[in-house]
């Protein structure tokens, strides 16, 4: 199947999927740091969306929609050439991902890679990143990096078929959210 002709530039329409897709691919973070962001009598669905929708509008989201809508997305961003400081106040929860994205400096970071359990096994995943190796030549980067759970073996097993390879890890924090997820891992990939 020739995926590219069934990808595209996501549209606040698709907001919903995307925040499944989203919470998908962060194992559940999302949801939780929506939860924190919800008013008492708001759904923290209702967060993600809006917030989905907000990128989508940027152009930021790439999604596959075979017709019915997105199935699968990827939203990837440049990380420059100076670390992000973690000051005293930086919370407990993001701190080891922050660490480890500066640990890839000068690389095209890919924030969300995520495809709905029923159309995986598709070469979709593999289409999605090829896409963005390509985003990343295109602005005159030469590496790619990603953090993934360390149980999150599907998805190790994805990047490091396709070339890249663990450069760090770092404990995770749960500070409230409810995971078994042990270690955050590093992988970076040169073009």
């Amino acid at each position: 199947m020739e995926l590219e002709r069934f990808t595209r530039i996501a549209e606040a329409g698709d907001a919903l999927p995307l925040a499944r897709l989203v919470n998908l691919a962060g194992e559940g973070l999302p949801l939780h740091i929506w939860s924190t962001m919800a008013a008492p009598d708001q759904d923290p669905w209702e967060v993600g969306r809006r917030r989905q929708a907000e990128k989508a509008r940027d152009g930021q989201i790439y999604v596959v929609d075979f017709g019915e809508g997105a199935v699968a997305s990827l939203t990837g961003y440049a990380i420059g050439p100076t670390p992000e400081p973690i000051g005293a106040e930086f919370p407990a929860l993001f701190r080891p991902l922050q660490e480890l994205e500066n640990l890839a400096l000068n690389s095209w970071y890919v924030n969300v890679l995520a495809c709905f359990p029923e159309t995986q096994g598709r070469g979709i995943g593999t289409h999605l990143l090829n896409l963005a190796e390509k985003i990343a030549a295109d602005r005159g980067i030469s590496r790619m990096s990603v953090i993934v759970s360390d149980d999150n073996h599907g998805a190790r097993r994805l990047y490091e078929r396709v070339g890249y390879a663990e450069k760090a890890r770092r404990r995770c924090v749960s500070d409230g959210w409810q995971t078994e997820i042990q270690n955050w891992v590093l992988l970076t990939k040169e073009l």
